[in-house]
């Protein structure tokens, strides 16, 4: 299993846009409104990391609306 999670940057006033993009996302299985550095945060969960960064390049990022990401994905050691 991977997981990441992607911090969102939007454009201004298009928060709650991208927000509801992200819930028609397959992979995506949470999301929530940020105070801060970041708009948006998107735990984003797949069988493999193939598919989860597929999924961060291929849906995520391209949501008209977003300014800008930064992924963090969790490792298990």
């Amino acid at each position: 299993m991977a997981i990441g999670f992607v911090l969102i940057t939007t454009q201004p006033g298009r928060e709650h846009e991208v927000r509801k993009a992200l819930d028609s996302i397959e992979f995506v299985t949470d999301r929530w409104m940020l105070f801060g550095a970041y708009d948006l945060i998107a735990r984003v969960q797949a069988d493999d990391e193939y598919t989860l960064t597929r999924c961060i390049v291929e849906d995520i990022r391209i949501i008209e609306g977003i300014a800008d990401t930064k992924t963090l994905i969790g490792a298990e050691l």
